[in-house]
């Protein structure tokens, strides 16, 4: 069974390293790993090109999939990284299994220190005014609702569950 990688970790400065690492798992748990740095691309392009070119080959590799593990932890922010939530959204569209990690089992309210936030009227509300969504998720309800299971945990841990 193939698995797509999607997470932000392709924007750490160790970003070959992680995909080695899983690459690594998912052959010590019998899977093999699709991982987006593993995409050919040529960075000699002009910018728009090479976005491009990066957008098609993710998409190339979710398509060969068949299941997707992504990671949802906040990246830049209160939400996950918005390419990874477009890549499980696409993935779920296609009828892949996507599996979702993150490192709290805090609902997305619990995820807001009081300072971040306010009951207004019965609702909690961000520093902004804006309703927090509030349905016992840890994640905003679209993507809960996407994922087959959202493990409170690791890479690893996601690949464990699926092995059993």
């Amino acid at each position: 069974m193939k698995i797509y990688i999607a997470g932000p970790d392709v924007f750490e400065r160790n970003s070959i390293d992680i995909g080695k690492r899983y690459s690594s798992l998912c052959q010590e748990y019998g899977f093999k790993a699709l991982y987006p740095l593993d995409n050919v691309v040529d960075f000699t392009q002009d910018k728009q090109k090479i976005s491009l070119d990066i957008y098609k080959a993710n998409i190339e590799l979710i398509k060969q999939s068949d299941i997707v593990i992504a990671n949802l932890n906040n990246f830049r922010g209160k939400e996950a990284d918005s390419g990874t939530i477009w890549e499980c959204g696409y993935a779920y569209a296609l009828g892949k299994t996507v599996y979702g990690y993150m490192h709290t089992d805090l609902t997305y309210v619990e995820q807001f220190t009081d300072n971040e936030k306010m009951l207004i009227d019965g609702k909690f509300v961000d520093k902004n005014g804006k309703f927090i969504e509030d349905f016992n998720l840890s994640i905003n309800l679209m993507i809960a609702h996407s994922c087959t299971k959202i493990i409170s945990g690791s890479f690893e841990d996601v690949l464990k569950f699926c092995k059993h």
